[in-house]
């Protein structure tokens, strides 16, 4: 009985030994947060003597003595062309109001008027275009106005004639010149041929060169004389 008595009594204080403290609140003390009074709900209460709060950087970049006020809202709207007292000619400048009015010209693309010597017209085996014509041999002459299109990628200089094969009755001008790049405005030659009383049927060679683009555009001319 005693040894079962010690056991029990160990038991019991070993149980004991394993309870888990309890805690022990102080109502007095304790804080309730979230509630007015205790959180700062406004963050940085300081203010602006103005009580508005601003920008309170200065800008350096207007010079001593700027007035917002003195320039128009307007001024520069138009831009160089605009109402900056150029008008079409851009801003009137001081010393430059009268810019073009008695400017000159220097340099710039000159078109050549004659053909270079020892230049050589030489017919194609086809040529890329034809054309007919009649002439009374007892007339003046008949002229053509004959349309070329541009065929070059940029501006060309040309120079045109007739082959030295060609019937001497035909003409052709102007003789040089410059072209127009592809898809522009074409470029008119007036072709003559005076029979000079003469009838039956002439044929001229025309060859337009293009020396820049290393081609040609040649156009076989047929006149009839009657």
């Amino acid at each position: 009985m005693k040894i079962s008595a010690i056991l029990a009594a160990t038991a019991i204080s070993g149980t004991a030994a394993f309870v888990a403290p309890t805690a022990s609140i102080n109502r007095a003390n304790a804080l309730s947060l979230g509630k007015e009074g205790n959180v700062e709900f406004g963050g940085n209460s300081w203010k602006p003597d103005s009580e508005k709060m601003g920008s309170t950087d200065t800008g350096d970049f207007f010079p001593e003595g700027y007035d917002k006020n003195a320039v128009d809202f307007t001024e520069g709207m138009g831009g160089s062309s605009g109402m900056g007292g150029g008008g079409e000619r851009g801003p009137a400048l001081p010393g430059m109001e009268n810019l073009g009015e008695d400017a000159e010209i220097m340099g710039g693309i000159e078109e050549n008027s004659e053909i270079p010597d020892g230049m050589e017209f030489v017919m194609s085996s086809v040529p890329d275009g034809t054309v007919e014509m009649d002439v009374a041999a007892s007339s003046k002459g008949a002229e053509l106005l004959l349309s070329v299109k541009p065929v070059c990628m940029g501006f060309e200089d040309y120079f045109a004639a007739f082959t030295e094969d060609s019937h001497g009755s035909f003409s052709v001008g102007p003789c040089a010149g410059r072209m127009d790049r592809r898809g522009g405005e074409p470029t008119e030659l007036e072709v003559k041929c005076n029979p000079q009383g003469r009838a039956g049927t002439f044929v001229g060679n025309l060859v337009i060169n293009l020396p820049e683009d290393n081609s040609k555009i040649c156009y076989k001319i047929t006149a009839t004389s009657f």
